[in-house]
């Protein structure tokens, strides 16, 4: 849990696969949050975290259900303002007096949210209704069906006669649909309302975390050495940047260079932190290594298997010449840490370790430095633009731990690894040259592991295939290929078989995910 001195929102988690929206929401609104699992708040987490409001989450589970989960009593006895969101609404009626049935109409999907005439006075909804109703997304199988003492309605939808309610005199809320989701085109501003009606003055910036994040670094660190095993990144290069900005020299990043990087990459990443930042910094080419020990392999997961002990192995080697290291530094980011909790019995399970780097710092006997743990990626770059890395460094497109590794099927060989290299690199300039670079969430070429005949000049060719892949997305959870015109496509292609030797057919990979992945490996 956070130490910092912001007002602070607690959302109670109820198992919802939007809950970080909502955190999403109120922190583009430049208020602090932090998302907890019901079962992990009690009196005295109230009271050490004193949130200035509470949201309250949606869930899967039904209020009717023997054991379903609860909130603490005490979040009504604050005296602070309360939202509750599908499932949070039910719980706060069935805990204030109210009732909520299940088997009535079930309501999935867009529906449309008219006002009361109790609403015009209600500041939580400025701005809303001001063509008549609301579109809203619903989610839900159970409703309320009885008012808790002191609630009235200010909102109602086909499937849901008490679709918003509020007791104003107690400043709580609720509404059975998810203002979080983007469905819910006027959700953002009725939560940005219920954060001003709570005294929220948009404190969280990034210029406030940087000095407050320092601060924390140089509290835990003291004069110890901490070590960092920088990807070349945007997660652990911030991570870097930021905490040499607080303890300077006794900060050393290993950059593991595993010759699976793309073209230059290596040399980028290198001459960004030893010219432009001078940190200490230790480049470990082990290429040989890598690339000996993944000869004549092609299972995927042997690749990344390889590819993760190894580079385990070289940190831990390289990590044991820095005497007097104390603390290992990591990019965790906020949803590993949401991701990493499970709620015991509850309906979310665990998805993922948030430890990037597993089972080094008990190996290592090592403390964790994790100063973005409670950072959403869109905020860690705006961390990295207030530390001044560069723009083009900051808005890189996500690049896999086994790097191109997983982008070359089959067997990897440095002669098909330099090939890639090159198309990968007119590919990329093409989408630069075209303006089209911060559209797609991701773009790269995997060679194909076949080889076909094709005709240069007057000669024969048989050389390798390649797949462009370039998609859309939010989080890389789901994405669409992006929708390239012909001519760029026809462009692209022209220069990848004219400029890049051992490549004379283009394809462009056009399968969302799902079903297919991203990556192809």
């Amino acid at each position: 849990m956070s130490d910092q001195i912001h007002d602070r929102l607690l959302i109670i988690d109820f198992g919802s696969q939007v809950t970080q929206l909502i955190a999403r929401r109120l922190r583009e609104a430049n208020v602090y949050c932090e998302i907890h699992p019901f079962n992990t708040v009690d009196d005295a987490f109230l009271q050490r975290f004193a949130p200035k409001a509470v949201i309250l989450s949606g869930g899967p589970a039904s209020v009717l259900d023997t054991g379903s989960p609860r909130a603490p009593q005490t979040v009504f006895e604050l005296g602070v303002p309360v939202l509750g969101i599908c499932y949070g609404q039910q719980v706060m009626m069935e805990q204030l007096g109210g009732k909520v049935e299940g088997g009535h109409h079930r309501e999935f999907g867009r529906a449309f949210v008219q006002p009361s005439g109790a609403h015009t006075a209600n500041q939580i909804f400025r701005g809303l209704f001001t063509e008549g109703r609301e579109e809203v997304w619903m989610s839900h199988g159970d409703r309320v069906t009885a008012l808790a003492p002191g609630f009235e309605i200010i909102g109602t939808s086909p499937g849901s006669p008490m679709a918003i309610i509020a007791d104003t005199e107690r400043n709580f809320y609720a509404v059975q649909f998810h203002p979080e989701v983007h469905h819910t085109p006027s959700g953002r501003q009725m939560l940005q309302n219920f954060t001003r009606l709570a005294g929220f003055t948009g404190d969280w910036t990034m210029a406030a975390y940087r000095e407050e994040a320092i601060r924390k670094i140089r509290d835990q660190v003291g004069d110890a050495k901490v070590i960092c095993g920088l990807s070349g990144g945007v997660d652990s290069s911030v991570a870097a940047v930021l905490i040499h900005e607080a303890i300077g020299d006794q900060l050393t990043c290993v950059f593991v260079d595993h010759g699976l990087l793309r073209l230059n990459e290596a040399d980028e990443v290198v001459t960004m932190f030893r010219d432009h930042y001078n940190i200490p910094l230790i480049h470990a080419d082990e290429a040989d290594l890598f690339l000996g020990e993944l000869e004549g392999v092609s299972e995927p997961e042997t690749k990344r298997k390889t590819i993760g002990r190894l580079f385990i192995d070289v940190f831990q080697k390289h990590a044991n010449d820095i005497e007097g290291a104390a603390f290992l530094a990591q990019g965790t980011l906020y949803p590993d840490v949401i991701e990493s909790v499970s709620f015991a019995g509850g309906p979310s399970v665990t998805i993922k370790s948030h430890h990037n780097v597993g089972g080094l710092p008990e190996k290592m006997g090592l403390k964790l430095v994790e100063p973005l743990r409670e950072l959403f990626k869109d905020e860690v770059r705006a961390l990295g633009r207030e530390l001044g890395l560069p723009a083009s460094f900051i808005g890189r497109h996500p690049f896999p731990g086994p790097g191109l590794a997983i982008r070359c099927p089959g067997e990897i060989t440095r002669e098909k690894l330099e090939i890639l290299r090159k198309a990968d690199a007119v590919f990329i300039d093409q989408i630069r040259k075209h303006g089209l670079y911060d559209e797609i969430w991701q773009a790269f070429v995997a060679i194909l592991p076949v080889r076909t005949v094709g005709v240069m000049g007057d000669g024969r060719t048989y050389d390798f295939a390649c797949a462009l892949r370039a998609v859309t997305s939010v989080d890389g959870m789901t994405a669409d290929y992006y929708p390239f015109s012909h001519e760029f496509l026809g462009e692209t292609a022209t220069r990848i078989v004219g400029e890049v030797n051992g490549i004379n057919r283009v394809t462009y990979d056009i399968t969302s995910k799902p079903p297919g992945t991203i990556e192809w490996e």
